[in-house]
């Protein structure tokens, strides 16, 4: 199996066990290796009490970018850390996509960086993460070997 194929796989073992993710209505776009893009488009249910997109959920659409990111190489990874600036509002109705570029993978840890914008490719927010890998892989061995 080439990389491409198994970044993919890894994407749906990942995409079917993560609920957060659904629940809010991402949808996941394209994964290769050191890669991702997903979105989602703010509902009423997401707005703050400025009628804003709540940071929170921003937040998390590049979180979840960052996670398909950083498990694209179908090691296990988590997040060791993270930041997250806000540069423009989101508001109801919006589509926003976040797009993850690995920075750099070196032994257990990698750095990626997120770039969420709206439907008229406005900049919202850049995030950065750093990743550490743990044990275990989400393809199989045998169904993932390269």
């Amino acid at each position: 199996m080439d990389k491409l194929e198994l970044a993919r796989q890894a994407a749906e073992v990942m995409w079917a066990e993560d609920n957060a993710s659904k629940w809010l209505g991402m949808r996941v776009e394209e994964v290769r290796p050191g890669y991702a893009r997903l979105s989602m488009t703010v509902t009423g249910n997401m707005v703050n009490g400025h009628q804003l997109c709540h940071g929170g959920l921003i937040f998390t659409l590049a979180d979840s970018t960052f996670a398909f990111a950083c498990n694209s190489h179908n090691q296990r990874a988590v997040a060791a850390g993270c930041s997250i600036e806000f540069l423009a509002p989101a508001f109801f109705g919006d589509t926003l996509t976040a797009e993850g570029v690995e920075q750099t993978l070196r032994g257990r840890n990698g750095i990626y960086d997120m770039k969420v914008v709206n439907q008229k490719g406005e900049t919202i927010a850049l995030f950065r993460g750093k990743s550490a890998t743990i044990k275990g892989t989400l393809v199989p061995a045998e169904d993932g070997a390269i």
